[in-house]
């Protein structure tokens, strides 16, 4: 999990910037919303999938355990500066041996998914060559105790914890090759078990904001030319991920990427500006989700790169495009756009007022119309099988009251908010099939260390006890009625 700002990621991607306006678009206008569902309440379907979602190094501490090798934010967490107070995952919530007390949570929220990640460093401690049987036994109690309890797994191969072994990280090409083929080996031994794979999370966060702004592992600041390159290499290990969870799985598995596409909300809800929100989602995520949902990096992007444009290989872009069976969404916030003829790309993107609503975190503005105008974005410009909204929640300044409670309100107005918005997108058709909540519980919030808390439990990092917060009430509540109330 993690936050964009897009004025600190300085992409060269503004509307004056891409110099072209939209070129070869695959999609019909987005003026006409989706046929609306025979359904007028605020249900969801009944087989919508109600989710919770944790990442390894998030959770799982056990770091110099069972052979699992060191990790970029192994190295990162321990480099004086670079994490709040100097907090690491060593032990994080003890996941790695608390894992029962964790699928216990679930099973009393009443979810019926997990989305978790796969520390690559515990199956290949190198990054490749001989795999770790003790890595991979863990991720078979794991997926076995979920399905004993009722508990559909939805695993994530790469969720930023790349092993440190590997020369280069991903400034290396070779990576996402490796990369290949630890996807393929994981998913061939737990395809008899788990139905849905996503390759890798959040493309931005572990090629831009580690390799262009510096705030996440391995914190380098490097020119637009290598940063392009890098985040080539990103898409690159998605499609060989893709081929090879095929390559070693049987019918029936089904493959997706777990992103999180800058979005964005129309300044007015009229046929222009919503419009310029559909071209925005496009053009905005040249580099990442519309690379691989179309197979190509479009004309405005590269125009835009220059002599910057990544280099790309006979053979790339159609591994980089294969088809995927769904698509993950990670949605916390937004920017608004508006129509705008005197911009090239025929949109402006306007900045959050100073006044504007946002949570501690400070990238987290309160946008919820957001979730739906992404999911409709989204759905329009590229018609993905099925949409699953694989990461959603807020930090809050939670605090334990004198009961022993925390009585997160903030974070409930957050959730309620968001799920009206949701909540529109499954009643006017969207193919949204799932959510889950981030967090599961609290957790190492990356840079921010313990500072930032997005979990719906309570952590004590001393004790290891796991509370629930008044929000993991109100979210069993509406996995039980599967309505907003």
């Amino acid at each position: 999990m993690t936050g964009i700002n897009r004025r600190e990621l300085g992409m060269g991607l503004g509307a004056a910037a891409l110099g072209a306006s939209l070129i070869g678009s695959t999609t019909a206008t987005a003026q006409t919303a989706p046929a609306a569902m025979p359904r007028d309440d605020l249900s969801f379907p009944p087989d919508f999938l109600w989710g919770c979602a944790t990442a390894a190094y998030q959770i799982e501490g056990g770091v110099k355990e069972d052979g699992r090798g060191t990790t970029n934010w192994d190295i990162f967490s321990h480099t004086p500066g670079k994490v709040a107070n100097g907090d690491t995952g060593d032990v994080a919530c003890d996941s790695y041996h608390r894992y029962q007390d964790d699928i216990a949570l679930l099973k009393a929220l009443g979810v019926k998914a997990y989305r978790f990640s796969i520390a690559w460093s515990r199956i290949f401690p190198d990054g490749k060559g001989r795999p770790n049987q003790k890595g991979v036994d863990y991720y078979n109690r794991l997926v076995d105790g979920l399905l004993a309890a009722g508990i559909t797994p939805h695993a994530t191969l790469f969720h930023w914890d790349l092993p440190a072994a590997l020369p280069g990280g991903w400034q290396n090409r070779d990576t996402a090759y490796a990369f290949a083929d630890y996807a393929g080996y994981m998913a061939g031994r737990l395809n008899d078990r788990v139905k849905h794979f996503m390759t890798v999370n959040e493309l931005r966060c572990f090629t831009d904001l580690s390799y262009m702004t510096g705030g996440k592992a391995p914190g380098l600041k490097l020119p637009m030319g290598e940063v392009n390159q890098i985040r080539h290499h990103g898409v690159l290990a998605h499609g060989l991920g893709v081929q090879a969870i095929r390559t070693a799985t049987k019918t029936g598995t089904q493959v997706g990427i777990a992103d999180n596409p800058s979005i964005f909300v129309p300044a007015i809800e009229t046929p222009e500006h919503i419009d310029a929100v559909k071209k925005a989602v496009r053009e905005e995520n040249a580099m990442f989700l519309t690379a691989i949902l179309e197979g190509r990096y479009i004309d405005s992007y590269l125009t835009a790169q220059g002599k910057d444009a990544p280099k790309v290989r006979d053979g790339d872009m159609k591994l980089i495009g294969a088809p995927l069976d769904f698509l993950s969404v990670n949605v916390y916030t937004g920017n608004t756009v508006r129509a705008d003829a005197s911009q090239p790309s025929g949109y402006k993107i306007l900045p959050h007022p100073g006044q504007a609503p946002r949570m501690p975190s400070p990238w987290l503005y309160v946008t919820p119309e957001v979730i739906y105008w992404g999911m409709r974005a989204i759905s329009e410009n590229w018609k993905p099988k099925a949409l699953y909204i694989s990461e959603n929640g807020c930090s809050a300044d939670d605090t334990v009251a004198a009961d022993g409670k925390v009585y997160d309100t903030d974070r409930v107005m957050y959730l309620r908010n968001y799920m009206t918005h949701l909540q529109r997108a499954s009643r006017e058709g969207l193919p949204v099939k799932g959510y889950f909540v981030w967090s599961l519980m609290d957790n190492f919030e990356w840079e921010d260390g313990y500072t930032k808390l997005f979990g719906i439990h309570h952590v004590d990092f001393k004790t290891q006890k796991r509370t629930p917060k008044l929000s993991a009430d109100w979210y069993r509540e509406l996995v039980r009625t599967n309505k907003l109330v």
